[in-house]
C-alpha cells in the first residue's frame, strides 16, 4: 500500500540539511565580526568605494575561476540583474527578451530600469531560451536578450550569440542555477556581455543572500560598480542605489565558492546515478545534456508523459511527497502568465509604444511543462549519497506500479 493511502513511506527519516556549513563558514564569520568591520563600503572617492577586504577577496575568486577581467559583487542576483541590464546599455522603452521558465526577477529585472520584457519560448529538452523563438521575438526596439542557464544546465549559446551579432544586441547570461556549468566547453556566464550568479537560499554556493556580476567588458564593469554604490554621490549621469554585499556575506561565499566544483561533482555523481536508474522508466525523461556540456543540478528535472505513465502528474507527485520523497510539479507559472505582465501594471507601460503582449498560448512549450509535462526535486545534492537515490527510484516505481494499476 502506498502512504498517501496509509501504507509505510519509502523514506521516514528526515533528508540532510542544506545548505552545508562548516567549520570554515563559521571561523571565516568569527573573523569579520572580530575585526568590527561588517560592511567595508563607502559611497565616496577612494579604495573602498569598491568594498571592504573581503567583498574584494570574494570577487577576485570569482573572477579567477571564470578567468575574466571583473567581478562585481551585490546583495543579490536580483539586484546583480538590475546592475547588468543598466550596464549594458539598456534604455528605458528599450525591449529585452527574456524566458518564461525562470524565477521573476529573470524578466522583471527589464522593468526596474523601465524597458520592456518580451517572452521567446523554451527548448523542450534544455528548458532554455530557444534560438528560433529568441529570433521571432526581436524587433527594431530589441537591445538585449537574457539567457537563462535553467536547472543548472546550459542554453544553447551558439546561435544565441550569432543572433545578438546580427542584431547588434547585449547578451546578459542569467546564470543564478548553474555556477560551474560548462556550455561546449566554456563556463556559463563568460560568454555573454557579462554573467549573473546567485548566492541566494539553496544554490550550489550559498551565503544566505547575494549576487555577481562577471565581466570582460571594463566599461560594464565600471557601470555595475557605480550602480551598485550610490553611483550619483561620484557626479556621474546616473543613478545609484545600495547594492553593497556585506563582509559577511563575502566571507561565508568565499568559503562555499572554495568547494563549488567538489560540491557540483558530487551533484552530477548523484544525477547520473538517478538517471542511470531511471532512463528505462516509461513516461519519465532524464535531464537532457549535450554532448560538450557539463551540467550542474541546481534542481534535477524529468520529463513527464501521463500517457506513458498511465498516473495523473499531480497524484504521483502528491503520492511521491507522501512517501517521503519531495518532488514539485511543472516549476514556476509561465512568468507571461503574471498580473503584472497581464494587467501592463508599471510605469514603464504608459510610456511604451511597442506590440510586446502577454497572452497564454504565447510559449506553449513553457506552457505545457508547466501544465503537463515536468517533474523536479532537488535532492541530487550533497550530503546525500546514492543510497538516498535508491530511496527516491523505490519512491517512484512503487507511486507508479501502484497507479498504473489503481
Amino acid at each position: 500500500m502506498i502512504a498517501l493511502y496509509g501504507g509505510t513511506p519509502v523514506r521516514e527519516k528526515p533528508w540532510p540539511m542544506y545548505p552545508i556549513i562548516g567549520e570554515a563558514e563559521k571561523q571565516a564569520v568569527m573573523e569579520v565580526m572580530d575585526s568590527g568591520l561588517l560592511q567595508g563600503f563607502r559611497g565616496s572617492h577612494g579604495p573602498m568605494f569598491l568594498g571592504g577586504p573581503r567583498v574584494q577577496k570574494f570577487e577576485q575568486m570569482v573572477a579567477d575561476y571564470h578567468d575574466v577581467e571583473f567581478a562585481v559583487s551585490f546583495t543579490s542576483a536580483t539586484a546583480a540583474l538590475h546592475g547588468a541590464v543598466v550596464a549594458v546599455g539598456v534604455q528605458p522603452g528599450d525591449e529585452v527578451i527574456v524566458t518564461p521558465y525562470s524565477f521573476s526577477t529573470s524578466a522583471t529585472c527589464a522593468l526596474m530600469h523601465n524597458a520592456i520584457p518580451v517572452f521567446a519560448d523554451i527548448d523542450p529538452d534544455t528548458f532554455c531560451l530557444d534560438p528560433e523563438s529568441v529570433e521571432r521575438a526581436v524587433t527594431g526596439r530589441t537591445s538585449a536578450i537574457i539567457p537563462v542557464h535553467i536547472f543548472g544546465g546550459p542554453a544553447d549559446m551558439d546561435p544565441i550569440m550569432e543572433i545578438a551579432r546580427r542584431y547588434n544586441l547585449r547578451v546578459i547570461e542569467d546564470s543564478a542555477q548553474a555556477p560551474g556549468a560548462r556550455y561546449k566547453g566554456r563556463l556559463t556566464g563568460t560568454i555573454g556581455d557579462c554573467g549573473i550568479f546567485s548566492f541566494v537560499g539553496e544554490k550550489n554556493a550559498s551565503c544566505g543572500e547575494g549576487g555577481m556580476l562577471i565581466t570582460n567588458d571594463h566599461k560594464v564593469a565600471r557601470q555595475a560598480r557605480l550602480m551598485r554604490n550610490h553611483g550619483e554621490c561620484l557626479y556621474e549621469p546616473m543613478l545609484g542605489y545600495n547594492y553593497r554585499m556585506t563582509e559577511i556575506q563575502a566571507a561565508i561565499g568565499a568559503e562555499q565558492w572554495r568547494r563549488l566544483d567538489e560540491r557540483n561533482g558530487a551533484r552530477r555523481a548523484l544525477a547520473d546515478y538517478l538517471s542511470g536508474k531511471l532512463k528505462d522508466v516509461p513516461g519519465l525523461g532524464v535531464p537532457y545534456v549535450g554532448r560538450d556540456d557539463v551540467h550542474s543540478y541546481y534542481v534535477y528535472a524529468l520529463k513527464y508523459d501521463e500517457a506513458e505513465t498511465g498516473v495523473p502528474r499531480g497524484w504521483f507527485v502528491e503520492a511521491l511527497n507522501a512517501e517521503g520523497v519531495p518532488f514539485g510539479a511543472g516549476y514556476v507559472r509561465p512568468l507571461h502568465w503574471m498580473p503584472l505582465f497581464q494587467k501592463r501594471a508599471h510605469y514603464a507601460y504608459e510610456h511604451y509604444v511597442g506590440s510586446a503582449s502577454y497572452y497564454k498560448g504565447l510559449c506553449p512549450v513553457a506552457e505545457d511543462l508547466y501544465e503537463r509535462g515536468l517533474v523536479l526535486t532537488s535532492l541530487t545534492r550533497p550530503p546525500n549519497t546514492t543510497e538516498d537515490m535508491d530511496d527516491i527510484v523505490a519512491a517512484i516505481k512503487k507511486v507508479l506500479e501502484y497507479g498504473s494499476q489503481a
